[in-house]
């Protein structure tokens, strides 16, 4: 049987049940915890994340008593961070992250780490989220985020055919995710279609299909949507180790102040 979820359902059931165990897989080996939870510690107050999720490097910044606020419009990966216990310094929020307000809470770090930015899609929608973040900054804070920089040999194709990219094991089933890409180069829209296979004793017992979208962008893009939202200083890098940007890696770092 094959059950398909679209969009507006890329963080439900399907994609909050697996979430932690793929990106162990596939996100951590890369430095982005780290790298967020030194830039809160530096920030000698309390941190907002947009999208949030299940918590993933939140709970490593709040576990260290830094006061945080989690925003995530997902109910369901809200939901199993809430099922890790998290300290009492944690509160969480559900919001889109274009449209929320948190009244007079004002925070020296807002962060939005692993691609959340590329889920909106549209200018007007980056231009939304970027005036929430500067009305929620304290003065002289920093607005972080990290998304992938386009690689040439990619965003010259129309399609990337389906492929494994994850294996792994839970609630006594192999779980084999499948992914295809197709690219809409005039939206900079990719278009991914996400298969789980779910097995026991070898053989195949279901598939889950979960379709989203992600925008991507360029490094000056982004340097223009950033100034002209008000910021005005801005710093892009090409690793969470702090290197300088290439397309080589793969990462665009992002600090903005305003």
């Amino acid at each position: 049987m094959e059950q398909q979820m679209l969009d507006a359902d890329i963080y439900g059931p399907t994609t909050s049940r697996y979430y932690d165990r793929v990106y162990e897989q596939i996100r951590d080996p890369s430095g982005d915890i780290e790298f967020y939870r030194k830039l809160a510690s530096d920030a000698c107050g309390p941190v907002l994340e947009l999208g949030c999720g299940t918590g993933r490097t939140l709970l490593a910044i709040a576990t260290q008593g830094i006061p945080c606020t989690g925003l995530d419009a997902s109910p369901r990966m809200l939901d199993v961070l809430r099922r890790k216990q998290p300290p009492p310094t944690l509160r969480l929020v559900c919001a889109a992250m274009q449209n929320f307000d948190l009244g007079a809470d004002r925070f020296p770090l807002i962060f939005a780490g692993f691609r959340v930015f590329q889920h909106l899609y549209t200018v007007e929608e980056q231009l939304d989220c970027l005036a929430c973040v500067r009305r929620h900054l304290a003065p002289g804070g920093c607005f972080a985020f990290d998304v992938f920089a386009p690689q040439l040999d990619r965003i010259r194709l129309v399609r990337e055919p389906e492929r494994e990219d994850v294996r792994f094991e839970q609630d006594d089933e192999e779980i084999v995710r499948y992914t295809a890409v197709d690219f809409d180069h005039t939206q900079q829209l990719m278009k991914l279609r996400m298969r789980y296979e779910r097995s026991q004793a070898g053989e195949v017992i279901d598939n889950e299909i979960v379709e989203m979208r992600m925008r991507y962008f360029f490094r000056y893009e982004l340097e223009h949507l950033l100034v002209r939202a008000g910021f005005e200083d801005v710093q892009i890098h090409g690793g969470f180790d702090g290197r300088p940007f290439d397309y080589v890696s793969g990462e665009t770092i992002v600090l903005a102040r305003g």
